[in-house]
């Protein structure tokens, strides 16, 4: 008898702990990812110095190095519209660092002027005059054609002018004129649509012509308030879909859908309307939080709204079962601008587990994502609530 009940006692102290182990293997298996790839989220929601320092310092090293292989004779390092995109961003990122951490504006103002002036190089606008059969929209201003990709050296060049004091006088007188032509050419477009290629109308470009002005007006003076508000009423009648919230992907000229609603474009507008915007841009990240999926602990976007469908393309990089990386990367952006922690917290964890961080002194990149993706990611992860106005 005594055998027996001891034998008992030993097979359920066996299986007690086998479960009490398996218990806390899935505890393990659920909360250390979570954790590990959370563990700088706060930090960069919170703007700390060090953190953000580290990812600044390697575009920096980017923009240095991209001097000195020019100053050699080579060729570009990023090119086409990803080196447009590249120094693009960086301008904007070491610009809103700049401007949350004024004491680093010595340092970083001169750096976003060059990305600025690099992000007007005309090989990498290449793609774009050749779709317009050779013809260069910084060089026909006066043309009523949209040239929205312009949008985006404008932008540059508008946040380099806001921070930097030393600012050159003929690109200001540059910048001015690009941005006349792009107030004029938005006031006369009824559906609030700028062509980006001929025919084709993207409104996350367009987002970027609003936030260009909006910039253009902080760094001048000058009142756009006007081309401001008929860019966001034109958003909010044509260019939102009304079931998904979400912006359409691709339009014609006159309003016609050429695309689904689509989370990459939404999260990008949304970045960029925070410049123009604010409460269009908070509309916009409440059509792309609708998207947020999440699994224990970690938040994704799914690219398509609900009764869509498609393929991923260079705009939402390849889908995952439906999930955007792309867009989850915008997210972030809206995110810390409007104060959203949590949703922060668990897209940083994602972003944290594929792009796979990387320290090295005084520098931190993500590995994953090359240059450009360091650049995008400086941009997001440092756009605050002082740009949504």
């Amino acid at each position: 008898m005594g055998s027996s009940t001891g034998t008992a006692r030993h097979s359920f102290r066996r299986r007690f702990t086998i479960v009490v182990a398996l218990v806390a293997a899935v505890a393990v298996a659920c909360l250390l990812p979570r954790w590990w790839c959370g563990r700088d989220a706060d930090q960069w929601y919170r703007g700390d110095p060090a953190t953000v320092r580290g990812l600044a310092e390697e575009m920096v090293a980017f923009e240095d190095d991209d001097d000195r292989w020019r100053a050699g004779g080579g060729a570009d390092r990023v090119v086409g519209m990803w080196g447009l995109l590249a120094h693009q961003m960086t301008a904007l990122g070491l610009a809103q660092v700049s401007l949350e951490h004024p004491e680093w504006r010595d340092r970083y103002a001169p750096v976003v002027t060059r990305a600025a002036v690099k992000s007007l190089l005309p090989q990498l606008r290449s793609e774009f005059t050749s779709s317009w059969h050779g013809r260069d929209g910084l060089a026909e201003l006066d043309s009523p054609d949209g040239h929205a990709y312009l949008s985006y050296p404008a932008l540059a060049l508008g946040m380099a002018r806001l921070v930097d004091p030393a600012f050159p006088p003929h690109l200001a007188a540059q910048h001015d004129a690009l941005i006349r032509a792009f107030e004029r050419r938005l006031l006369a477009s009824p559906t609030g649509l700028l062509d980006t290629f001929p025919g084709e109308a993207y409104p996350t470009d367009v987002a970027a012509v609003a936030a260009a002005i909006a910039v253009h007006g902080r760094a001048t003076g000058t009142d756009h308030t006007a081309v401001i508000a008929h860019w966001a009423q034109q958003v909010r009648a044509v260019q939102i879909d009304r079931d998904t919230g979400l912006v359409i992907q691709r339009m014609g000229g006159d309003g016609r859908a050429h695309d689904a609603p689509r989370a990459s474009g939404t999260g990008l507008a949304a970045y960029f309307a925070g410049f123009a915007d604010r409460a269009l841009a908070e509309e916009l990240a409440a059509g792309l939080f609708d998207q947020q999926r999440n699994l224990l602990g970690f938040s994704a976007i799914d690219e398509y709204g609900d009764g869509h469908s498609g393929a991923g393309d260079m705009d939402s990089g390849p889908l995952i079962l439906g999930i955007s990386m792309s867009a989850t990367g915008f997210a972030l952006a809206p995110a810390r601008a409007f104060g959203h922690r949590e949703k922060f917290t668990r897209l940083y964890r994602t972003t944290d587990l594929f792009g796979l961080p990387l320290r090295s002194g005084d520098r931190t990149r993500f590995a994953t994502g090359g240059v450009i993706g360091n650049a995008l990611l400086l941009a997001f992860l440092t756009s605050g609530p002082e740009l949504a106005r």
